[in-house]
């Protein structure tokens, strides 16, 4: 466990919606609650400034963690997150603790490389990012800190779709688990940019006005033609 995934925590006894404004406002702490394993659960507090120093990573969301309460370490996942509407500061925490024997559930970031490759996006082409994380089940052990998807080789109008990903070992997806009426979402897609396929529309149409206008002035021109051959006769 890298010292990124470690954090410091103390034991709070002061709870309720008061106690934790007085923290966050008198201390500069954020309370947290810690649970799960079936023991009881316990109301925390962290410095608030180590806490946003320690969410510049992004393995912090999708990592097996290390709490030390009050000195004594436990193995947890962060499972929920309040954040200030506008301001910069974290308002609360969730950690649950974990069984190394039972799977839990976690969301995933994905990574897509290679995307300056894709023959899609060679021939003027926008990959669009559909999803950037996907629900996992896994043991803790097996929990990845991301999935990368190579999408070298889509082409344009082209997409990958969740069943296509290749899924680190001891991993399974959560969309998968509810049986073969799972849906099959895609992922990424290539496709030309919107802005150059309605100027390819809009031009085309000019272009069958035109063809239509030329034709009609032709059609005038020859009508005209014959109304004055039949007069002079």
């Amino acid at each position: 466990m890298t010292d990124t995934l470690v954090l410091n925590a103390k034991t709070r006894s002061d709870i309720g919606k008061g106690a934790s404004r007085r923290l966050r406002r008198e201390q500069n702490l954020i309370p947290a609650v810690v649970y799960g394993t079936d023991k009881p659960a316990t109301s925390l507090t962290f410095d608030h400034n180590k806490v946003i120093k320690f969410l510049e990573s992004e393995a912090v969301y999708s990592s097996i963690l290390t709490i030390n309460i009050d000195g004594t370490p436990e193995q947890v996942v962060l499972k929920d997150l309040q954040r200030h509407p506008f301001k910069p500061k974290v308002l609360h925490m969730d950690f649950m603790r974990i069984d190394a024997n039972a799977k839990i559930h976690m969301n995933v970031p994905l990574h897509f490389t290679n995307q300056d490759k894709a023959p899609g996006v060679i021939e003027g082409g926008v990959a669009s990012h559909l999803m950037t994380e996907v629900e996992v089940i896994c043991l803790p052990k097996d929990l990845a800190e991301f999935i990368e998807i190579n999408i070298e080789a889509l082409g344009m109008d082209a997409s990958i779709h969740l069943s296509e990903v290749a899924l680190p070992s001891g991993i399974e997806l959560a969309i998968f688990s509810h049986g073969e009426d799972s849906q099959d979402p895609a992922v990424v897609s290539i496709h030309k940019p919107r802005a150059v396929v309605e100027e390819t529309d809009e031009t085309a149409a000019e272009g069958e006005e035109a063809t239509a206008g030329e034709e009609g002035d032709a059609k005038a021109e020859g009508e005209e033609k014959g109304e004055s051959g039949d007069k002079s006769a």
